[in-house]
């Protein structure tokens, strides 16, 4: 089957909403805080909103697993903030209104089933609120396989030094690369095994998100001495994917060793790295499973790297690390 219809759709949607996500940045946004204390900006908002209708125009019975919903805003309280949200989203669609973009954004309150699309608006939000690292990702999931898988870095500098990538894969078809600002889509590979002297990894800023010590003497015990490069988002897995890094690792801190990952923050990355010709497994090489609901509750960490070293790093889980 071709996906041909759906790449185009979540490159310009991606690209749209990046668009709308550097317009906010800008001006230096604010941010607001949702339940469970993680902050959120205008920009997640009407990034979610301009993706979920582009998708649900184009896909109308493909339900949307997204991060956010839009019932903070329905609140009288967050009047103003909702009208700042349609403003910006009204520079890309001139005619919408307030209850279409709460609408839109509700549209991402679908559920996993046998063929669904996951997004996360902003993925590094507090990354995007430090002008720093931070991701709009999209992906096409089927029976439990990632498709299509899009994801837009405006702040990620790349080789020729052009800031902005867009970083594309469909299944079967290898993973592309372009500037964010235009240009030509070209084939992308992971680092190669023969260049050893330039391994290295990324892991996450935020130490609460992982276990940093592990993933130090991990990375170490299969070669790789350089320190870390720490970016927020899922950048990380562009990073690995066009060969600017040999491995990510997120391992799970010690103080949350329960916590599961959610599917919209690996499933555009792990298609891209995956096609790059990479390879993506938990900790313990079990592959990440988007088939069940929003958390991957049979998945523990995540690895992902060249391929070449996936079975070193396996292997210092196994021996050393239990």
């Amino acid at each position: 089957m071709s996906y041909e219809q759906e790449k185009q759709v979540a490159i310009e949607a991606a690209i749209a909403a990046a668009k709308l996500c550097e317009r906010v940045r800008a001006a230096i946004p604010a941010a607001m805080e949702k339940s469970d204390k993680s902050p959120v900006t205008i920009a997640d908002y009407g990034s979610q909103a301009v993706i979920c209708k582009a998708i649900s125009e184009a896909f109308p019975d493909d339900p949307v697993v997204g991060e956010e919903d839009a019932a903070q805003l329905r609140e009288p309280a967050m009047a103003e903030n909702l009208t700042k949200i349609t403003n910006y989203v009204k520079e890309l669609i001139a005619d919408a209104t307030s209850e279409q973009v709460l609408d839109w954004i509700d549209r991402g309150n679908g559920t996993v089933a046998p063929r669904y699309w996951t997004l996360d608006p902003i993925d590094g939000t507090k990354g995007f609120l430090r002008q720093d690292q931070y991701a709009v990702a999209i992906a096409l999931v089927e029976a439990g396989d990632i498709k299509v898988g899009v994801l837009a870095c405006p702040a990620l500098s790349v080789e020729g030094g052009e800031t902005g990538a867009l970083f594309v894969a469909v299944r079967g078809e290898g993973a592309q690369m372009m500037p964010l600002a235009g240009g030509e889509l070209r084939s992308i590979q992971v680092m190669s095994a023969g260049n050893v002297s330039n391994f290295c990894f990324v892991e996450s800023v935020e130490a609460a998100h992982s276990d940093q010590s592990r993933q130090d003497a991990v990375a170490k015990a299969v070669g790789i001495n350089a320190p870390s490069v720490r970016m927020d988002s899922q950048a990380k897995y562009g990073a690995v994917a066009c060969g600017m890094a040999t491995l990510y690792l997120r391992l799970p801190s010690p103080k949350t060793p329960d916590y599961r990952e959610n599917i919209w923050d690996h499933a555009a990355g792990a298609i891209v790295v995956e096609e790059a010709g990479g390879r993506v497994t938990d900790m313990y090489g079990i592959p990440l499973n988007f088939s069940e609901s929003t958390k991957m509750v049979n998945n523990q960490g995540v690895v992902v790297s060249n391929g070449a070293i996936h079975d070193a790093v396996l292997e210092v889980f196994r021996e050393k690390m239990p």
